[in-house]
């Protein structure tokens, strides 16, 4: 009956085809005798069977809903908040927002405690926020945390002010800088790193807070200025676009000091140099360190900043890329990027000076080229070390001709030798084969003996006496302001992981790097292009 019911539709009726088909009495006997339903027939004759019941969230009880909204991005919520009354009232749970708070941006402070590792919220506040505050001030100018919650922290604040966080470079002329925008606790700060003093390259970084943001009320972000020595005061910030912000002083009277000009410039001598002025015997050196005061002390109340990012590091990079300080004579020490592109090594300038300008590729390093160091006695010969060099440079030059003009095969593609490659290449006059210099054992890890050149200066005595291998570069050299900038041939001495020196044949100046050890946030690039983009943008500013 049920391929019946298919057939035609009508079942177990009388009048059905199949059964008006069948030939003769006994058959239709038999037929009739037959039950007239059987399973399949009912299944069909009753239906389908309903759907099992459907769980909707909003069936859900309220805990639950917690736990899974805290898990999605907190830029999601304000539309979760759209969908229904429920859900807007589950999403002004405190939990959901100190959980986004402390997964997105690492805010691990309680807003009712605000304890860290036992330490008060006075404490904090007062270490953090304002080291000269008073207790007896204390109460009057502590944000309202108690009536503060943290979807007031993550709208108004961090979500609020998210794309200045990271690395970036201020505009400061050709004097550059180096910020890092992090949050820190309940607030945004605004940390200004600066090279140790001169000329102690391997000492630690120092750092100073140029701004901060936090919330004084609840829904509303105060920022304020921590340039000058009286304190914060009102400020300013403003995204001007995608990887750039500006930030403004509304009370540059703060920035003054009782004794005038004279008194801000020894303070600031101190806090640049270490010294004063009195200290400083070389009258060049006098007059590149004023020069400098008084060209950065004119963007003491406003000051643009540029994205920049850390460079990637790859497998074969000869040694980990990154920041370092480097001793350029008398203009101090400086910071340098140094990153790795193929078989070329380039350092760009992140802070400058008048004749090289932050921004510029201050040394490229052919890293095909390595260089065979004479025994020490002849090293110390300087024309000794400058005849290899040049030999090496005309090679290259001559290559560079070939293949601009066409002629010739390029020049080979051997990957460039690594940290371990401690014995140099025997032959110095043609590049490095690195699958054979891999291949070399290093000198019982002791390096390969080296001391300057005679005649050759340095600011730092106390540089590394073994290197461990050493390749042919060129470093950019001009006169003041920028002007006729030339590149000159070079060598490049790679210490050890964290430190590398450059001789500059022309100048007889010999420069020591050293790797900045502090940890930057938010400063990684996003592919190996944005950080060729930015290197390009950054060099455009100042060509």
């Amino acid at each position: 009956m049920a391929v019946c019911a298919r057939l035609c539709g009508v079942g177990p009726a009388r009048g059905c085809r199949r059964r008006q088909q069948r030939g003769g009495p006994a058959e239709t006997a038999a037929a009739d005798s037959e039950p007239d339903t059987d399973p399949e027939e009912e299944r069909i004759e009753a239906g389908p069977s309903p759907p099992p019941p459907r769980c909707s969230l909003l069936d859900l009880p309220p805990e639950l809903l917690v736990e899974i909204f805290a898990s999605l991005p907190g830029t999601d919520l304000p539309s979760l908040a759209q969908v229904c009354s429920k859900f807007r009232r589950v999403l002004h749970t405190d939990t959901i927002w100190r959980r986004r708070c402390r997964e997105e941006y690492g805010v691990c402070e309680n807003l009712r405690k605000l304890e860290i590792t036992g330490v008060s919220c006075r404490d904090v506040y007062a270490k953090r926020v304002n080291p000269r505050v008073k207790s007896g001030r204390f109460m009057r100018i502590l944000p309202d945390y108690e009536h503060m919650e943290y979807r007031d922290v993550y709208t108004c604040l961090l979500h609020r002010y998210r794309h200045i966080l990271g690395l970036w470079q201020p505009d400061i002329g050709p004097y550059g800088g180096l910020l890092n925008v992090v949050v820190d606790g309940l607030f945004i700060i605004g940390w200004m790193y600066l090279p140790p003093h001169d000329p102690h390259v391997d000492d630690p970084m120092r750092f100073k807070p140029l701004f901060r943001i936090h919330l004084m009320e609840r829904k509303s972000a105060t920022v304020e200025c921590m340039y000058g020595h009286k304190g914060p005061h009102n400020g300013h910030i403003q995204i001007v676009k995608k990887d750039e912000f500006s930030t403004k002083c509304n009370q540059t009277d703060h920035h003054r000091m009782s004794g005038g000009r004279q008194e801000e410039f020894r303070t600031w001598l101190r806090e640049e140099w270490g010294r004063t002025l009195e200290d400083i015997f070389h009258e060049h050196m006098q007059e590149l360190i004023l020069m400098k005061f008084i060209y950065t002390s004119q963007y003491d109340n406003c000051l643009t900043y540029r994205r920049i990012y850390l460079p990637p590091s790859r497998p074969d990079d000869l040694i980990k890329p990154g920041l370092f300080k480097g001793t350029y004579g008398s203009h101090g020490l400086e910071i340098v990027m140094l990153s790795f592109h193929g078989h070329h090594a380039r350092g760009t300038k992140i802070t400058g000076d008048p004749n090289i300008p932050a921004g510029q590729q201050t040394v490229e390093i052919d890293l095909r080229y390595r260089i065979q160091l004479p025994d020490v006695e002849n090293l110390r010969n300087f024309n000794e070390l400058s005849r290899i060099v040049l030999e090496v440079g005309e090679q290259v030059r001559q290559e560079q001709q070939q293949q601009e003009a066409g002629e010739g095969p390029a020049l080979p593609q051997e990957r460039p030798a690594r940290e371990a490659d401690a014995v140099p290449a025997a032959d110095s006059g043609k590049p490095a084969d690195g699958e054979a210099a891999a291949e070399q054992p290093a000198q019982s890890g002791k390096g390969q003996p080296f001391v300057l050149p005679m005649g050759v200066s340095s600011r730092n005595e106390d540089y590394p006496r073994t290197c461990r291998m050493c390749f042919y570069g060129t470093g950019l050299i001009a006169g003041h302001g920028f002007t006729s900038p030339e590149h000159t041939p070079g060598i490049f001495i790679l210490f050890d992981e964290d430190r590398f020196g450059f001789i500059w044949l022309e100048l007889k100046s010999f420069s020591l790097y050293s790797r900045v050890q502090a940890t930057f946030r938010n400063a990684d690039a996003p592919s190996p292009q944005a950080f060729d983009e930015m290197l390009k943008n950054i060099q455009s500013l100042t060509s």
